[in-house]
């Protein structure tokens, strides 16, 4: 029990890390930056669905939607790196 518990709050952390730095990066439109945090927002609202008692809810839209966000912040970072990259 405790282990799943732990790769989730990994997981949370990881999002939230390439979130935030995908959002800081210059030279994307708005809602390239923020796509990523507001798909960690929607999952950790679904999140505290479980507070609330609905967990189906939340096992249905959180998990996939922290996986969403780290894919795409993590392709932002990779598509910025290359670009400066390639001009410098």
């Amino acid at each position: 029990m405790l282990l799943p518990l732990a790769l989730l709050a990994v997981l949370f952390i990881l999002a939230v890390k390439y979130t935030l730095t995908a959002a800081r990066l210059p030279g994307l439109p708005r809602w390239r930056r923020l796509l990523p945090l507001a798909l960690l927002l929607a999952a950790t609202g679904a999140s505290l669905l479980r507070a609330a008692d609905l967990p189906e809810p939340a096992r249905l839209i959180a998990f996939p939607c922290n996986v969403a966000a780290i894919a795409l912040a993590r392709r932002e970072i990779r598509a910025y790196r290359t670009r400066t990259a390639a001009t410098d």
